[in-house]
């Protein structure tokens, strides 16, 4: 599907209202060109001609920051786009970006190349194999009003929480049809989202066909999927419900109608049902383009607004510190697959559940243990009979440690223990504050997610020219531990010189151990295990 030696790649992809779709890639070139055949759209009074036929295109940097890619020549009506000028490499290394296309939201396409200059990288990434949020709704939902594809609310929320986010929006539609429901109840989703309630102003409905339709879908989808959380969203109103209050009064008897129903649902023990409120919404008089339907300042609003109410679901907080907001690395992509490693990690979670899980690095990537293919001696002899699972990444950072507890790596495992050594590699680009701040936001979630498993933090192993702020950050750690009522261990403080400067003779670089380093760094967690 991809080669360096070719003009141009193509995907075979058809589409009819694309809204819900986007492809991602890796590549490094300076010129991206898009080329499709789109259909004529649907029309609609407050679309642009970008976002009912354009492609929109997003790329992420190796820290995991998204950035979007204005396109130098962009004609929707025929389907051209081309992206030039384009940096073609992060400065960590030569190895691309990644880049994420927002199809059209409302024209159908066929036929989509993808072409890169001959030479370049150009490879298609695999279909994430976490279960997507599933969204049913109408116009809303579909993302009329955004002015480009990437503003429609649910792409918005697709990268914020860089989840697969299905949209099953469907024009001005918004019944809740049984045999759509049906359809719908053959995905495994995370979540399934019930957005886009018609008011009652529409003359074929009626506030007990509401009710029924409302009642009737959570029960077809709880036959199938009984536990998966079922959140509903009310009507958000109209920017011009004052000057209209009739409407504003339709809308207002939905929500009261939608209340009703998910109280009579939970009388009968139907549970895992959540409300997202015309309040938490809170969409303002400017913050919509025809009173009825968001623009992208309202756009951005709904997500916010999900976003929030997902995160709690989900048990996925953030916080207000680069330490405590959970995102993806590419740092280091020449030495391994940082997502393929995420997806190992939940492949092995399916089949077997460690006792002991040790969160780390690279120094903990590359000691041994599944997934990794070899194990160095020490591992083998002093980790392997207490069995202990590698939950190192390479280049990893606290944050990406959140991001990938919130991904599902501490799912369908029941660990007894669990050890943390991250933080090194955020030496270079924050403060002891926010190291400090990271690694206690990152114990309180551990506690939220494996709330029976004993947590040990791990202080610091040594660094060349970071000993003496290691040494301090060790003591603020160990201090931190006790009054999260956890346990603290310095295993790595016989990598130390008396000098207090590291001691080489452990070190391939001053940073990673060498056979000898990882000896004694066994030696003191196995004396950790047995306790």
């Amino acid at each position: 599907m991809a080669s360096s030696q070719t003009d141009t790649v193509w995907w075979k992809l058809q589409s009819r209202q694309g809204t819900g779709l986007s492809l991602r890639f890796v590549s490094n070139a300076p010129e991206i060109i898009v080329q499709y055949k789109p259909s004529a759209p649907i029309p609609t009074k407050n679309t642009t001609a970008t976002a009912a036929s354009g492609v929109d295109l997003y790329a992420i940097d190796s820290d995991g920051m998204w950035h979007w890619a204005a396109p130098n020549v962009g004609i929707s009506d025929s389907g051209n786009y081309i992206f030039s000028q384009l940096r073609p490499n992060d400065n960590f290394h030569k190895v691309g970006r990644e880049y994420e296309l927002f199809l059209p939201l409302f024209s159908s396409i066929e036929d989509l190349q993808i072409g890169v200059p001959k030479g370049s990288l150009l490879n298609p990434l695999p279909i994430r194999s976490e279960k997507p949020i599933v969204v049913l709704g109408s116009s809303i939902v579909h993302g009329q009003g955004a002015t480009r594809p990437g503003l429609a609310w649910r792409n918005i929320l697709s990268r914020n929480l860089d989840r697969n986010v299905l949209n099953l929006g469907f024009g001005v539609n918004g019944f809740l049809e049984k045999g759509l429901t049906e359809q719908i109840n053959d995905i495994d989703a995370r979540i399934y989202i019930i957005d886009g309630l018609l008011d009652l102003a529409n003359p074929s409905l009626d506030s007990s066909q509401l009710s029924k339709s409302i009642i009737e879908t959570i029960k077809i989808i709880r036959t199938k999927h009984p536990q998966t959380p079922i959140l509903c969203s009310e009507h958000a109103g109209y920017s011009d419900g004052y000057l209209h209050p009739n409407r504003q009064s339709y809308a207002d008897l939905s929500n009261r109608v939608l209340s009703a129903a998910l109280n009579q649902l939970q009388g009968e023990n139907i549970n895992g049902l959540y409300l997202l409120t015309q309040k938490e919404i809170n969409i303002q008089m400017d913050e919509m383009s025809d009173g009825a339907h968001p623009n992208d300042i309202g756009m951005m609003k709904y997500a916010a607004s999900y976003e929030k109410k997902l995160r709690d679901i989900f048990l996925e907080p953030v916080g207000n510190l680069k330490t405590q907001i959970p995102i993806r690395q590419r740092r280091t992509p020449a030495g391994y697959d940082w997502e393929g490693r995420h997806r190992s990690m939940l492949a092995l979670n399916k089949t077997e559940s460690n006792k002991v899980l040790l969160i780390g690095n690279s120094i903990t990537h590359n000691w041994g243990g599944k997934p990794n293919a070899k194990s160095k001696d020490s591992w083998e002899k002093y980790l392997a009979p207490y069995e202990v699972r590698n939950f190192g990444f390479g280049a990893d950072r606290i944050e990406n440690v959140l991001w990938r507890i919130y991904h599902d790596e501490l799912k369908d495992i029941n660990p007894e223990k669990i050890l943390i050594n991250i933080g090194t590699n955020n030496l270079r680009v924050n403060s002891n504050e926010e190291i400090l701040e990271g690694l206690r936001f990152l114990v309180q979630v551990l506690k939220s997610h494996q709330p029976k498993a004993e947590i040990t933090l791990l202080g610091f192993y040594p660094r060349r020219d970071y000993e003496d702020r290691i040494l301090l950050i060790n003591k603020d750690i160990q201090r931190m531990t006790r009054a999260e009522k956890i346990r603290f261990a310095d295993i790595g403080k016989g990598l130390f010189l008396n000098t207090g400067k590291v001691n080489e003779a452990f070190f391939t670089d001053g940073l990673h151990p060498n056979f000898e380093g990882y000896e004694i760094l066994g030696k003191q967690l196995q004396k950790l295990l047995k306790n």
